[in-house]
């Protein structure tokens, strides 16, 4: 089968909630990845079969086909078209496993698969509040849903107490963990960790999310989400701006334009799972990856698992048998933030950069998405 090679992954810094990059248009920061992309790698813009982009927002600044207006305002060639995904957070990782089928399927060569939020401009949630204000249905007010489902809360809150609850995982182990991102990301920061991934846009050089206050005593005077809950604010992803694009590219467009991949695509998997739980599909996601590649949870030497909520990260590695000191090493979501349809190529963009830094062969990134389900990656360094 043809390989899909991962040539450079490229992201801005990830900008808080109301933050440097509140203002900038989304267009603006995915023309500001692509451009840099194009820049780094040589590659002939041109050239570009397509461009596949992940935006969860699709109103507003994000609506219209975001991935083709990002394309040209990033200056690529009338001719290169775009489509926009949405697979909830996944969006843009499940962008990168399209364009990597597209190029190992044979009819196409070069994709540029990413994404974008601009959350400061398109709350999350906008499209169906927005819409319930306009009188439209609510997404699941069907009839076959509620014979299904019938009045189950359907929320990312309730799904990360649910994981909380099953997997009986104490409040201050939660805490440890959102505080120990934090202190591997500004860590990771200091030493130039994210250097080589990151290009700045706005006026913007470096993420905005990890905070240095944090102690056990501060998370712990915070309120929970709900009643009798165990989820702060802490122990969530932040809300946040940014984007991220990862270069794909067949062995031919790697051999035309004197590309040198990073690395290649060695698995891809999607899976569904529980909708009400909805959070806990990096466990079945990462089962699947592994038993389809035909690799041990050994041989990987590095994770990258969504911090959507504290909880979701100690249930998978719980399930999986992961070592969490391999699991986000830069930190994750808690403190780097979570631009919904930038994550999936946020979180590629860090991996492999670590990967060629540190010499590691495998890397496994996953990530629970909205609806239940989850993509899971492993790409193997070259």
């Amino acid at each position: 089968m043809p390989e899909a090679y991962l040539v450079d992954a490229v992201r801005t810094p990830v900008g808080r909630r109301g933050g440097a990059l509140a203002t900038t248009h989304p267009a603006d920061l995915g023309a500001a990845v692509i451009e840099a992309l194009l820049s780094r790698t040589g590659a002939d813009p041109e050239a570009v079969d397509d461009v596949i982009w992940g935006c969860v927002g699709q109103m507003g600044p994000q609506a219209s086909n975001i991935a083709r207006i990002t394309a040209l305002s990033a200056g690529l060639p009338e001719h290169v078209p775009g489509t926009t995904v949405d697979r909830q957070c996944g969006s843009s990782q499940q962008a990168l496993h399209f364009a990597a089928q597209a190029v190992m399927s044979g009819t196409q060569d070069l994709v540029i698969a990413g994404g974008v939020e601009a959350m400061s401009q398109v709350p999350i949630g906008s499209p169906t509040t927005i819409g319930l204000a306009s009188g439209m249905a609510h997404p699941r007010g069907g009839a076959r849903w509620a014979a299904r489902f019938g009045g189950e809360e359907i929320s990312q809150f309730r799904g990360a107490e649910l994981i909380a609850e099953k997997w009986d995982i104490a409040r201050d182990r939660m805490e440890s963990l959102a505080m120990e991102s934090h202190r591997r990301a500004l860590e990771s920061a200091a030493t130039g960790g994210f250097d080589v991934e990151t290009v700045g846009v706005a006026g913007l050089d470096h993420d905005e999310g990890p905070r240095s206050d944090s102690s056990a005593e501060r998370l712990a005077q915070l309120a929970p989400l709900s009643d009798g809950g165990r989820i702060t604010a802490a122990l969530a992803s932040q809300i946040s701006d940014g984007s991220a694009a990862v270069l794909v590219a067949s062995e031919s467009a790697v051999r035309r334009h004197a590309l040198v991949p990073i690395a290649r695509v060695h698995t891809m998997v999607v899976v569904g799972s529980d909708p009400v739980f909805m959070l806990t599909g990096p466990i079945p996601a990462t089962e699947a990856v592994l038993r389809r590649s035909g690799l041990s949870l050994e041989q990987i030497g590095t994770f990258e698992v969504n911090e959507a909520f504290a909880s979701v990260v100690l249930a998978w590695s719980r399930e999986s048998g992961a070592d969490l000191t391999l699991t986000n090493p830069q930190g994750g979501a808690i403190a780097l933030g979570h631009p919904l349809g930038a994550t999936g190529a946020r979180l590629m963009t860090t991996m492999l950069h670590r990967m060629r830094r540190d010499g590691v062969r495998y890397g496994l990134q996953t990530m629970c998405e909205g609806g239940g389900m989850a993509n899971a990656t492993i790409v193997e360094l070259l």
